[in-house]
């Protein structure tokens, strides 16, 4: 069998007794392996494939127009075979999710749970519930299936989806845990086993060339497309069909759904952080900690002598820390005393106006003037603490400082100002975050979440600039 030669070097890491568990995960990824990317039309059911291999990241795609023969073709508007497509593009879009949630368990959880790669509580935290949301989309299809005609049209979609909608409330859940299920898939990727089982996977052609995380990930990115394809069929709607006044109703409601969801994985990532902090003293810890709901933005900077920092600002403090590994747990320090954001003063430092000590990716050496600088303080005298702080570019500079004026203006009741270099008013409703993704339709004008390093720096202008990111703070973004 193919995959089970590959598989040869992790078959020596398991006890001999386990050697039928890999012969029938062999033949499961065999199957696997051999399916067709093709598929069938609407009228069919969900799942029924011919052999063939999938050895490329993308699947093949089937337009709804190469199901009909010529002559069918020719009875519909050009209008309505795009309107069509569309419907059938967010068909085959649940078929495909199911298929994959559907590998997610097959080829990587049930496999790694036999060969005790991974224990059964491991395996529930990083994969969640993702058996039970199959169910959720079939029962799209279903209905879809059923409201197509002879012709091979949905005639009327939009009632369909506003009564399906309301099932995606249960991913909230499973969106919330993501970046813990994250940090501990990378965590188990340490281990030699685990490594060596990912490897393998990926190089088999059922994988298409994808890791597990994007398996595990490809709900959540499936959730922000839906108000993109029914704002597609939307479009192709006749301005007198009866679907538009549903297909608006089933927009407005998927987005009200993403929102909840955001806020509850937001929720979740400023917890997740919070419980990373390690104080070195209690008087560190303020009591305003436990009211933080929101992260607005974190990221790795540099003070003025060059130490790294990885700072957080939550909605209620600012927390500068240093990243560090406590039991093969990674976790962070808390440097000095955490600054109320109520307390909270801001300085834009003009390029060249101070010079800073030790490097930063070659930007600077020991006493050479420094750019893209800013500084933070306490209002409080008996915090006495003044940080100056480097960013890697302009740009994330930027993102910065709109992310303090703006939770400065919510804690102090009034906009922020910085002393000098005030070049963009803070807006009440800015958030960057590091694990925030935009609407797929705005991905395009959505600036870059701050996450240090990670990010790749951006050259603009500073007219560009400004226009950017004033746009990004007045557009309503809708993340997952």
């Amino acid at each position: 069998r193919i995959f089970e030669r590959k598989i040869s070097s992790l078959v020596n890491l398991i006890s001999p007794s386990k050697n039928g568990a890999v012969r029938r995960f062999g033949q499961t990824i065999q199957s696997m392996s051999s399916r067709d990317t093709k598929s069938p039309g609407m009228s069919l059911k969900a799942g029924s494939k011919a052999s063939g291999p999938t050895p490329t990241k993308r699947r093949n795609s089937t337009l709804w127009s190469e199901t009909l023969d010529v002559h069918q073709k020719s009875t519909f508007s050009t209008k309505e075979i795009k309107r069509q497509e569309a419907i059938y593009e967010l068909y085959r879009g649940e078929q495909d999710l199911i298929e994959d949630l559907q590998l997610a368990r097959k080829a990587y959880h049930d496999p790694m749970l036999k060969l005790s790669i991974m224990t059964e509580e491991e395996l529930a935290h990083i994969f969640g519930d993702l058996d039970a949301y199959i169910p959720l989309h079939e029962e799209l299809l279903v209905k879809l299936t059923e409201g197509t005609g002879s012709d091979g049209t949905v005639a009327q979609i939009g009632q369909i989806v506003i009564d399906w909608l309301p099932r995606l409330n249960a991913y909230k859940n499973y969106c919330s845990n993501q970046l813990a299920a994250k940090a501990l898939l990378d965590q188990k990727k340490q281990d030699r086993r685990v490594q060596d089982f990912l490897q393998r996977c990926l190089e088999s052609p059922f994988s298409r060339k994808l890791d597990l995380w994007s398996f595990l990930d490809i709900p959540r990115s499936r959730l922000v497309k839906y108000p993109l394809l029914l704002r597609e069929i939307l479009r192709h709607t006749p301005p007198d069909h009866p679907d538009v006044t549903s297909l608006e109703t089933a927009i407005t409601i998927i987005q009200e759904i993403l929102s909840d969801i955001n806020v509850r994985k937001g929720e979740s990532e400023c917890q997740y952080y919070i419980d990373k902090l390690e104080f070195l003293d209690d008087k560190q810890r303020d009591p305003l900690i436990d009211k933080c709901k929101t992260l607005l933005c974190h990221g790795e900077l540099r003070n003025k002598s060059g130490s790294r920092l990885h700072v957080f600002l939550f909605s209620e403090l600012l927390v500068l820390t240093r990243p560090v590994t406590r039991n093969e747990r990674s976790c962070f320090q808390v440097y000095r005393q955490p600054i109320p954001v109520r307390d909270l003063a801001m300085e834009d430092l003009q390029d060249g106006e101070i010079r800073m000590g030790g490097s930063f990716r070659g930007a600077f050496t020991n006493g050479e003037k420094a750019k893209n600088v800013f500084r933070v303080s306490s209002l409080d005298p008996s915090h006495g603490q003044t940080h100056t702080l480097h960013v890697s570019d302009v740009y994330h500079k930027q993102q910065w400082l709109n992310c303090l004026r703006t939770a400065m203006s919510q804690q102090q009741g009034a906009p922020a100002r910085v002393q000098r270099g005030e070049t963009i008013p803070a807006k009440s409703h800015s958030s960057v975050s590091s694990t925030t993704v935009c609407d797929e339709e705005e991905n395009e004008n959505c600036p870059p979440p701050v996450s240090g390093p990670k990010l790749r720096p951006q050259t603009l202008s500073k007219t560009r600039l400004d226009q950017k990111l004033q746009g990004s703070l007045k557009r309503k973004e809708t993340g997952v």
